[in-house]
């Protein structure tokens, strides 16, 4: 059995968990710790402090408790707002508590990028724009060459779980870009775990969600990273080839 612990702010759409876990098979268990939100918004200064040191610090020790294989800060917003070098240290901070490696939602989608060999992408993000364009600038400094952003304006976590699944692959499938190799969508409050096959089967491409990401990143990072099904094509193509953004780059 591997356990990949998933550090969860607020309440919105974890048990997107509970469904990645059921289609991955019986030999992967999600376990979530739900860490402090003082306030839910897509405001930057909010998810400053929804992915500050103490309170990532003490969600992780809950997961060392809970005896995880890997652990992964699961909140994109929480994390690309740091910037690279601050989100390389955000997850530096949750591997020391937990005792295991670490990862965030933000360089999973890196990784993701990097295993799959795709560099141009278009962002279907729930957020405002101002917090959709951190994003966009994360993917940047990774090589990433963003062809388009689109922001669904949406101001809570709490918003965005409450999406109609209609509503979310409509507004996913309209912000494709026609040069872009993959669609990203990446809010962890975003129910994605049954709609990631029909997104890639109406654009013909890669789609990449962030619930996706970080637990495939947390397998990658347990050492369970051979192809397996799961919903959509990055599950498929296992972590062979990943350059890790821990590493020099």
């Amino acid at each position: 059995m591997t356990r990949v612990g998933i550090l969860y702010p607020g309440h919105s759409a974890e048990d997107d968990y509970k469904t990645f876990a059921s289609v991955l098979g019986g030999d992967v268990e999600l376990p979530v710790v739900h860490t402090l939100m003082r306030e839910d918004a897509h405001r930057v200064d909010a998810l400053l402090d929804v992915g500050s040191e103490g309170v990532l610090a003490e969600g992780a020790r809950e997961l060392a408790a809970l005896e995880v294989d890997s652990a992964v800060w699961a909140c994109t917003s929480g994390s690309f707002v740091y910037g690279w070098e601050g989100a390389r240290e955000q997850v530096r901070g949750v591997r020391e508590a937990a005792g295991v490696a670490a990862s965030s939602t933000s360089f999973a989608f890196v990784h993701a990028l990097r295993q799959l060999r795709l560099s141009r992408v278009a962002v279907a993000a729930t957020y405002p724009d101002d917090v959709a364009r951190h994003f966009a600038e994360f993917l940047a400094a990774a090589g990433v060459t963003v062809l388009s952003t689109a922001s669904h304006g949406i101001a809570t976590a709490a918003e965005v779980g409450r999406l109609d699944p209609d509503d979310a692959l409509d507004f996913a499938i309209s912000n494709d870009h026609p040069r872009a190799e993959a669609v990203l969508v990446p809010d962890t409050a975003l129910h994605s775990a049954d709609l990631i096959e029909p997104m890639e089967a109406l654009l013909g491409k890669t789609v990449l969600t962030a619930n996706q990401v970080s637990v495939w990143e947390g397998l990658r990072l347990a050492g369970r990273g051979a192809a397996r099904p799961g919903p959509g094509t990055l599950f498929r193509s296992g972590a062979s080839v990943v350059r890790s953004a821990f590493d020099g780059g």
